[in-house]
């Protein structure tokens, strides 16, 4: 009986919401105070594939959603991006019936990374995919290693894990733990031969301690690592999955050395979450090529790109996870690396959307040098937290940037003159902001 009434009152609270244009946690959490276990009573499908990281959940479970409906399986997933115990809730018991079968091919889970040991109480994924594991949002995570060890109570030993083979610290989620799947990227053209970045979080064995060096990084500190003590052994597993060719400039990788994959956003940071989606696809038992096909035509849903005008400029906005220097790396790498004169916008006028903090140390964590490239003409610094930008702006080797704190004014300055190529570094919180005093791309 308390099954039925919290799945009955799942769906009810779950139409309400709707209508009001909310409701993607709190129908969730009302089943779960009427019932529990409600988790563990219902008939889930066959296959659950979980997603954490730090980095490229959303981005990772759109593509697997989209690559499996392809392949003609049923799949539901958490689209709002209600990643916790209470919207995972909400999403299983909208598609139950009373009776607690969940109808669906595949339950497909974007798991916050600190709480994926709550949802994954009542029940555990046939796969597991892990993005990466790197500083992210200090006030709420802490160290790169608190996170691991908040996800271990997570992990099954029935659990395929879907690991980042270049990643040294999630890499660790193997040891004692029998089904695992490797995905990472051979040296390539992008590639370079030491770590890069403000800090080296990689600079040490997360197993010994001892240190570790590299035979080639990617990005960061992600690549091939080795640690220097020959008793540990912590080193870049042979993977399963691989990129083994990258072409940035054509907008081109290779997958297993045939698959042919076009790129859309032409960034490092997409190309380990098609390659995560592609290696949990394949595990899912979809054809290569139509993970291929898919993957080539696939635009993002979740704006972290978009393009817009702004007077007879071209613009693209880019849009980082805030207090996440690694993505902003990821993006600045990406202006960096295009031909044409451009204009920067970066944009700090919220640290966060889901609480109030005014910490910024984790601009100081972001290589800002990397904008120090001749088709980078002006970049302007904007938004509330302006004057903390400038403060990390003057101990680099940038001479081009200035400070205009109103956005609307630095967007009317741009559009009044010039038709430069703009970029937009900011965050999701302050992404409409941006958007506000633009123009849609025709």
């Amino acid at each position: 009986m308390r099954k039925t009434l919290a799945i009955l009152a799942c769906k009810l609270g779950r139409f309400a919401g709707k209508l009001v244009g909310r409701g993607s946690s709190l129908p969730g959490r009302l089943a779960l105070k009427l019932c529990p276990d409600i988790l563990a009573r219902v008939t889930l499908p066959p296959r659950i594939i979980a997603v954490t990281g730090s980095n490229g959940k959303t981005s990772t479970v759109e593509m697997i959603a989209a690559i499996l409906r392809a392949g003609g399986q049923n799949v539901i997933y958490n689209e709002e991006g209600s990643n916790q115990i209470e919207g995972v809730a909400t999403l299983i018991l909208t598609h139950a019936t009373l009776g607690g079968r969940v109808r669906a091919d595949v339950l497909l889970l974007e798991s916050d990374e600190r709480y994926a040991r709550h949802t994954f109480r009542f029940f555990h994924p046939t796969e597991f995919v892990v993005t990466n594991l790197y500083r992210d949002q200090l006030t709420r995570n802490g160290h790169p290693e608190w996170v691991y060890d908040a996800i271990v109570p997570a992990i099954h030993p029935e659990t395929e894990l879907i690991l980042n083979g270049d990643d040294p610290l999630s890499s660790c989620f193997a040891r004692g733990h029998e089904k695992v799947i490797w995905f990472g990227l051979d040296r390539c053209a992008i590639s370079g031969d030491t770590p890069s970045g403000m800090y080296r979080d990689g600079a040490y064995c997360p197993l010994c301690h001892s240190p570790m060096t590299y035979d080639y990084v990617h990005y960061n500190h992600i690549g091939a690592y080795r640690c220097t003590n020959p008793r540990c052994g912590h080193r870049k597993p042979a993977t399963d999955y691989t990129v083994t060719a990258v072409d940035l400039e054509e907008g081109t990788l290779t997958l297993d050395g045939d698959v042919q994959v076009g790129l859309a956003f032409r960034s490092i940071y997409n190309i380990y979450n098609i390659l995560a989606a592609y290696a949990a696809c394949r595990r899912a038992g979809v054809p290569s090529e139509t993970c291929a096909a898919v993957l080539g035509n696939y635009l993002l849903k979740n704006g972290r790109m978009q393009t817009f005008r702004l007077g007879d400029h071209h613009g693209t906005l880019l849009t980082s996870k805030h207090e996440n220097s690694i993505a902003y790396d990821t993006n600045l790498r990406y202006i960096a690396g295009q031909k044409a004169p451009c204009r920067v916008l970066v944009v700090v006028d919220a640290v966060s959307r889901k609480y109030f903090t005014s910490e910024t140390s984790w601009l100081w964590d972001i290589d800002f040098d990397r904008l120090d490239v001749p088709q980078v003409r002006e970049i302007v610094l904007s938004g509330r937290y302006c004057n903390d930008l400038a403060e990390r702006f003057s101990f680099t080797g940038l001479k081009t940037w200035r400070v205009q704190p109103d956005i609307a004014a630095a967007a009317a300055e741009w559009r009044a003159a010039g038709d430069e190529d703009v970029y937009v570094v900011t965050c999701f919180s302050d992404r409409d902001k941006v958007l506000a005093h633009v123009e849609k791309e025709a």
